[in-house]
């Protein structure tokens, strides 16, 4: 979880200044080239749908005697640690934002 919470923050850092020196605004998105801030979260938020719909197809799996509880629980902890991941870097953005905006102008 640390590695994906710190690639996330990484990812936002570079969308914030752009490897090749542009700014957000110039920053095309083609190949090779960084995901804007909106993109990773849209990406992020897929993770976690992805996440819980394995969770929810391995639970009704089990109870069809198609698959075995320790799958399960690996499919259930995968989707609370990815969302607990997304709050994480979520309450982060937040908490920058209240920074900003106590800031003297």
């Amino acid at each position: 979880m640390d590695v994906k919470l710190a690639d996330a923050i990484s990812a936002y850092a570079n969308a914030a200044k752009g490897a090749d020196g542009k700014s957000p605004a110039t920053a095309g998105d083609t190949a090779g080239e960084h995901k804007s801030f909106a993109q990773m979260v849209g990406d992020a938020l897929e993770q976690v749908r992805d996440a819980t719909a394995a969770s929810e197809t391995a639970t009704v799996d089990a109870m069809k005697g198609k698959a075995d509880l320790s799958e399960v629980v690996a499919a259930v902890t995968n989707a609370e640690v990815t969302l607990q991941g997304v709050v994480a870097v979520r309450d982060r953005v937040i908490n920058a934002y209240q920074e900003i905006l106590r800031m003297p102008i």
